[in-house]
């Protein structure tokens, strides 16, 4: 017999799938850019009292310096508001959140959650070499709520060599819906990373969402193209950095962000790292603590 409570998961879990995904995201977009003064002053308010944002680690700590919703979304901290640990053998968590899962990638398969595997081909767009290089190697996906800062930093130095948007769907990626929704993360909107680094190649995934106006890197900008059509009927777009054109970021450096909470997954080769014995799902994380460990 079916409980109200099941009742209810399995109505949340059917909304994702028929509510209008993209318009909802536009609207979300939209009004983020908004600069209405007080009215925008009061909103910001309002969702800072409703998820307990800490603002004293903000660079503007009075609601009233932010002109728009998503200047305040993405508001920088304060200097040493976020320490980066400085062993040079272990690699730092690249966002605030929470920990949704991590562990070894069994041959080409991902743990999204309890019962639910995907596979490193979905995730990578069927990239044969990328899938090669992450087989049997190590994964941490952290999810950001809409109360967490959503700039995403580097967690070790590294060159970038690729870039891929990935199209998608817009399904919310909160830890319910990880659950219940198969293959979540590999077929929403995405933007793969690939850097090389003294701990091998790592890949950074910027996971987008219902609600997530745009996904953006510091050296290209606003990354996911205008929403005037389905996201899912666009082409995977490639963009290759090397010589002059490479990108090198720093341990700690800011290297993209979200307007409206997402996913960061981080990807390490096989026997180059060694996850934080410290991480488990569920637990709150911040950017710069540590991550893993070179082996």
């Amino acid at each position: 017999m079916m409980t109200s409570n099941s009742y209810w998961q399995r109505l949340k879990v059917a909304f994702q799938y028929v509510m209008p995904q993209i318009y909802l995201t536009q609207i979300a977009g939209w009004f983020a850019k908004q600069k209405w003064g007080v009215l925008t002053h009061v909103v910001i308010k309002a969702f800072a009292k409703k998820y307990n944002i800490d603002m004293s680690i903000a660079q503007k700590e009075q609601f009233s310096d932010y002109a728009s919703f998503n200047e305040f979304f993405i508001r920088p901290l304060k200097e040493n508001a976020r320490p980066i640990n400085q062993n040079p053998t272990a690699l730092c968590l690249p966002a605030d959140g929470r920990i949704s899962e991590c562990g070894h990638i069994d041959d080409n398969l991902l743990l999204q959650a309890k019962g639910h595997f995907f596979s490193l081909e979905d995730l990578l767009a069927e990239d044969k070499e990328l899938v090669e290089t992450f087989k049997n190697g190590e994964f941490a996906t952290t999810y950001l709520s809409p109360r967490d800062y959503h700039r995403v930093h580097m967690p070790c130095d590294g060159t970038l060599r690729k870039m891929i948007y990935v199209p998608g769907d817009l399904f919310s990626v909160n830890p319910f819906l990880a659950q219940h929704v198969p293959n979540l993360f590999a077929r929403n909107e995405r933007v793969i990373c690939v850097f090389d680094t003294e701990f091998g190649t790592m890949v950074q995934i910027l996971v987008g969402a219902t609600i997530t106006a745009s996904i953006g890197t510091t050296w290209a900008g606003v990354i996911n193209p205008p929403r005037h059509n389905e996201v899912k009927t666009w082409e995977v777009k490639t963009w290759t950095y090397e010589g002059e054109s490479a990108v090198k970021l720093l341990k700690g450096q800011e290297m993209g962000w979200f307007q409206l909470g997402s996913t960061v997954i981080n990807l390490f080769q096989a026997n180059q790292v060694r996850l934080a014995d410290h991480l488990s799902v569920n637990e709150p994380v911040r950017m710069g603590e540590i991550l893993a460990y070179k082996k």
